[in-house]
């Protein structure tokens, strides 16, 4: 396994992060034992969760993935291996069931501390915001989306000086954000950096060889502002693994079960970029998966690569992906298919 810092902290985390959003619908509580002490034995000391999960969300599932992951802890004592990642949920209809509001100080506290309880610790690592409380594009809109927008931006001083309580407290350890764009990034640094306040060290949002938008402005601001970035859907669903090609729907995969959480990876651009890559996977004897996730493993403003899987072959193949080195040729190659088809999905 490799291993790298979160931002400016010493908090050591796995280049691969396990992720946890099936465990609770797709997968039960024993199959989420057997992933997670299967990625710890592999080097794997990074896991990321959220309050929302299992997704898709709902109110009779609602944080069962956070209980596992406490049922575990529980069970193998092995709390300090881990670098342990969670969310607070955004606001919207998605999230009615949870609560009202979006991010304030009321909200954020008791999120923390329901979060806490449900994962038996007593700090949590890393502590996100799982999306913006403003319209934004993510989540499949291509553009921004300035007719629904809202007219106020968040209350960037009053979420970060309640997450620094935390962090002062030792509750949390560092921060993040998730789903956010340049501006919105540059804001929550500047209000912290003005305030003498915590920084967030990282950003998760999605990012795969068919949806390379984060290139767009977010690269440059990892980089010069040292908060990196937590890829999420590296496998665009399972898009880039290839089983849905050719009108595949494999019984029991998520775009079998939930087709509208890939439908924004399956237009006629994307597959056809998917066609291409997969050539370059077999040309170079890899699978489709190992050639994506490869090429998120060796970008410099990743910090981590944030794998899920719902069967043990997948996850082994996952992590697998550590261990390959992708010649100048074979990146020239994913290159020069990005050129043809940049950006299919986004």
């Amino acid at each position: 396994m490799k291993y790298t810092k979160l931002g400016n902290t010493s908090i050591e985390v796995s280049k691969i992060c396990l992720g946890t959003m099936t465990w609770g619908k797709q997968n039960t509580q024993d199959e989420a034992f057997e992933q997670m002490d299967y990625a710890l034995e592999k080097g794997v000391n990074f896991f990321d969760t959220a309050e929302l999960y299992p997704v898709p969300a709902t109110p009779e599932t609602y944080a069962e993935t956070e209980r596992i992951i406490g049922n575990w802890f529980q069970k193998t004592g092995n709390r300090e291996k881990v670098v342990l990642a969670s969310k607070i949920a955004g606001g919207g209809d998605y999230t009615k069931h949870i609560r009202t509001g979006g991010f304030n100080r009321k909200n954020i506290t008791e999120a923390v501390e329901a979060s806490l309880k449900r994962l038996q610790t007593d700090y949590l690592d890393l502590y996100q915001l799982h999306w913006p409380d403003r319209g934004v594009n993510c989540f499949g809109t291509r553009d921004y989306p300035y007719k629904t927008s809202s007219k106020e931006a968040e209350n960037h001083l009053e979420i970060l000086e309640t997450l620094n309580e935390f962090v002062k407290a030792g509750t949390i350890k560092a921060i993040g954000l998730s789903n956010e764009t340049p501006w919105g990034t540059m804001k929550y640094l500047q209000a912290a950096d003005s305030n003498n306040l915590v920084r967030p060290v990282t950003i998760q949002n999605s990012y795969s060889m068919i949806h390379r938008a984060y290139e767009y402005g977010m690269s440059e601001v990892s980089l010069r502002e040292n908060i990196g970035l937590l890829a999420y859907s590296p496998l665009a669903q399972g898009v880039l693994s290839g089983k849905y090609l050719d009108g595949n729907k494999p019984e029991g995969a998520r775009g079998t079960l939930f087709p509208r959480f890939i439908a924004r990876y399956m237009g006629d651009g994307s597959l056809e970029a998917v066609k291409r890559y997969e050539a370059i996977a077999k040309k170079n004897n890899l699978t489709l998966s190992e050639l994506s996730l490869a090429f998120i493993n060796q970008l410099p403003f990743v910090t981590s690569n944030i794998i899920g899987a719902t069967k043990m072959s997948q996850l082994k193949e996952n992590i697998n992906s550590i261990n390959i080195n992708l010649s100048e040729d074979i990146l020239k190659e994913i290159e020069a298919v990005h050129a043809a088809i940049p950006n299919p999905a986004p």
